[in-house]
């Protein structure tokens, strides 16, 4: 597999797995949960090892249609792409639920430089 293959591959992963972790928390399942957060986390890993590349293909997920895919990648790419995550976050932390709450938060550490989920 080529590199723009894996990185096709890596980014449906991490956008397959976030979904998968909000369906498990909301049948109340956080053990399933967590193993999706570990694979998108893993996911996010391998795509920042292909630099700029695998950053600006996770950045085609700050537009799509589900709301947790464009958050979450929102929460990854505040470095990398501050002014367009800073917009799907904002958006996000407005409504109620598990992404605003979350966007809501993220924003908060990033306002008050303790933000650092690229260096996970």
């Amino acid at each position: 597999m080529n590199s723009e293959d894996s990185i096709k591959k890596l980014v449906h992963e991490f956008a397959t797995n976030v979904v998968k972790q909000n369906e498990s928390i909301f049948v109340h399942d956080p053990n399933r949960g967590n193993e999706h957060a570990r694979e998108y986390i893993k996911a996010f890993r391998q795509l920042r090892a292909f630099g700029p590349k695998g950053l600006d293909a996770l950045a085609t997920l700050l537009d799509d249609e589900r709301k947790d895919v464009r958050t979450m990648a929102a929460c990854f790419l505040l470095r990398h792409k501050t002014e367009a995550a800073l917009e799907v976050l904002k958006k996000s932390a407005e409504e109620k639920g598990l992404d605003g709450l979350g966007a809501f938060m993220t924003l908060k550490r990033w306002e008050s430089g303790t933000w650092n989920l690229d260096s996970i």
